[in-house]
């Protein structure tokens, strides 16, 4: 299993749209991606910026999943559309998962 962060900062005032595109694409891994587990959002509280930083946390079952999740028409169509909303270049983190020998 991995897991990934993705690192944003929303634009003032697009931060619903973001939270709601963030819930379609989550149920649009579900039912199409093997290999996905699950998604968290996150926003960052308590500091006034021009724009808002969220992270959204997901599971995969390996890399390759995550990959292919990257190369889905799907996914660039978000991220072209993300443009509008989107200060700055957004990035991921990946983290694997290390697993105790006993």
């Amino acid at each position: 299993m991995i897991n990934v962060g993705m690192y944003y900062n929303v634009k003032k005032g697009h931060e619903k749209e973001f939270e709601d595109t963030f819930q379609k694409v989550v149920e649009y891994l579900k039912n199409n991606i093997n290999g996905f587990e699950k998604a968290g959002i996150y926003k960052k509280v308590g500091e006034e910026n021009s724009a808002t930083e969220y992270m959204i946390y997901s599971e995969w079952k390996d890399t390759n999943s995550f990959r292919e999740f990257t190369t889905a028409k799907a996914f660039h169509e978000t991220t072209e559309y993300g443009k509008n909303i989107i200060e700055g270049r957004p990035y991921h983190k990946i983290f694997n998962e290390v697993k105790e020998e006993n």
